[in-house]
């Protein structure tokens, strides 16, 4: 009996011993450890506004198209872009006409040093006015240029919603093209976490589809929208707490670049992920 006994103690010490160093473990794990769940696949978005306005009339695009870097996107309709070229052409040929007149008439002058000097400042008057229709014609041609409106990016374009006939008003974006070679990650880690976050540090990114990449730590921010002072919002990333009935720590984002995707792994901006940070020893 007082073997089983003593063999019950030892047991029972035994168990309640590995819970506490099971609860001590999970305890720093979840507490200490730098990982967390809060973190989200970024991108650069490209927002496409036109130089100038008119009917779309073509669009050969579908939504979530991959598209090369100046490639087609769409063109404005440029009928009145090469009227007001043909226009500026015109002008320059006129002021040209003009300027080459003045100066004959200023070489032809055989008289008072008055009359040559109001001639000389006439065929400069005319030089001057051919400059301005040259720049004219410039900007006409560059307008005509830009209706042809290309992708500044290799990319994706997404949630597409023009199409042929809409009519485009220069400098609103139509379009927004997700850079293929632009992801990276945000992770949204507690205040008390980032003693054991360093930049350089390797990071193991899980995705919630199942996917895994593998990064490192680029920066940490060093500021974030104080909710308890409404005017100092500015640009600051303004990350939401989980809870706003209890003080919890804050959660501060940190910018993972991607070293590696594996292949065939499709990557969306927005999508949620879990970053696990190894610290450098």
């Amino acid at each position: 009996m007082l073997l089983q006994k003593i063999i019950g103690i030892v047991l029972t010490t035994a168990i309640f011993a590995a819970a506490l160093i099971a609860g001590r473990v999970l305890w720093v794990h979840y507490m200490d450890e730098p990982w967390t769940r809060d973190a989200r696949v970024r991108a650069d978005i490209v927002n496409v506004a036109l130089d100038v306005s008119g009917a779309v009339v073509q669009m050969p695009l579908h939504d979530n198209q991959f598209v090369k870097k100046g490639e087609l996107l769409m063109e404005i309709d440029p009928s009145h872009y090469r009227i007001a070229v043909e226009q500026a052409e015109a002008n320059v040929a006129a002021r040209a006409d003009e300027l080459r007149m003045r100066r004959a008439d200023m070489d032809s002058l055989v008289v008072s040093k008055e009359a040559r000097e109001n001639a000389l400042q006439t065929a400069s008057t005319a030089a001057a006015q051919l400059q301005q229709a040259q720049a004219a014609l410039d900007a006409a041609k560059l307008n005509l240029e830009r209706t042809k409106v290309v992708s500044p990016v290799d990319g994706y374009v997404t949630n597409l919603s023009v199409f042929r006939g809409d009519y485009a008003t220069a400098g609103t974006a139509k379009l927004a093209i997700v850079d293929s070679h632009s992801f990276w990650v945000y992770g949204y880690f507690e205040e008390t976490k980032l003693p054991h976050v360093r930049i350089g540090d390797q990071a193991q990114i899980r995705l919630m589809s199942g996917g895994e990449l593998k990064g490192h730590v680029e920066s940490i921010s060093r500021g974030i929208y104080d909710r308890d002072n409404p005017q100092s919002r500015e640009l600051l990333a303004d990350v939401n707490p989980t809870f706003n009935w209890v003080r919890l720590a804050q959660h501060v984002p940190v910018r993972l670049t991607i070293d590696q995707v594996p292949q065939g792994l499709m990557l969306s901006a927005g999508t949620a992920t879990t970053v696990v940070i190894s610290p450098s020893m």
